[in-house]
């Protein structure tokens, strides 16, 4: 009786047209297996192509608006004048509004040393970038968990509010006020929205709401992070004045009427 199995030799180095069990490689062939290419598109030039056409418009509009519009540069520094008040560069007048709320020790070490530590740590971490929905999974546990970290969150808030509260302050000067605007108003925004999307019923209708159902728990956590930096440093940039009071953007002295 013939086995069903046929062992050939043979000198093929294409194993998909001639799958074999041995093989024999001389020096003219190589062991290797055919694949089908892909299509491709080369980085260069087409996008180094792109990149310095879009270079280039940039350049030029920046060169017409300096044209119609001057630098907003203030005089040559006086080491006798202290301007007031004296603000950071922009890029650091949310760290400088953080300043206002919280000991130098929590806003000026302790916050930033965790931002960067993030930044160095995050992208060892092994991120799918196309995560799930926050809700999609284990609706009712982690909606209940949800609800439990915003009561405290709450909580603290209060706590925190109530201890910054001086009843004799104007309210608009009061620090509780301004604690308000800076830190309650984005992340209140951010936990209406999760929670939009944890009450959102999966045969919906609206595409917002789908899209929200859609977004990870990364997703929530980097829009309140880039809520609270807009908010800070717009506050810290068009809303403070002398004596880092508040005032209106178009004011010039004295704090909000």
């Amino acid at each position: 009786m013939s086995d069903p199995k046929e062992f050939n030799a043979g000198i093929n180095s294409d194993v998909r047209k001639g799958p074999v069990r041995v093989a024999f490689i001389t020096r003219r062939t190589s062991a290797q297996v055919k694949a089908y290419d892909e299509p491709k598109l080369q980085s260069f030039p087409e996008v180094l192509f792109r990149a310095a056409i879009a270079v280039q418009v940039l350049a030029a509009i920046l060169t017409v608006i300096s044209l119609f519009f001057n630098a907003p540069l203030e005089g040559l520094a006086d080491p006798g004048h202290t301007p007031n008040p004296a603000k950071a560069p922009w890029y650091f007048l949310g760290l400088q509004e953080l300043l206002h709320y919280f000991p130098p020790v929590v806003a000026g070490v302790l916050v930033p040393t965790l931002v960067v530590m993030a930044l160095i740590f995050i992208p060892y971490f092994n991120i799918n970038v196309e995560a799930a929905g926050l809700f999609t999974k284990n609706h009712i546990q982690r909606l209940r968990i949800f609800w439990m970290v915003t009561i405290l969150l709450g909580l603290f808030f209060i706590g925190f509010d109530l201890y910054k509260f001086q009843p004799h302050e104007r309210l608009v000067q009061s620090e509780s006020f301004q604690f308000f605007l800076v830190a309650i108003i984005p992340t209140a925004i951010t936990l209406i929205l999760m929670a939009m999307a944890g009450n959102t019923p999966p045969n919906t209708t609206s595409a917002f709401r789908r899209t929200l159902v859609a977004k990870p728990l990364s997703f929530w956590i980097m829009t309140w992070f880039l809520f609270e930096l807009v908010v800070l440093t717009a506050v810290g940039t068009f809303f403070r004045g002398p004596g880092w009071s508040l005032v209106w953007p178009w004011s010039v002295t004295g704090g909000v009427q």
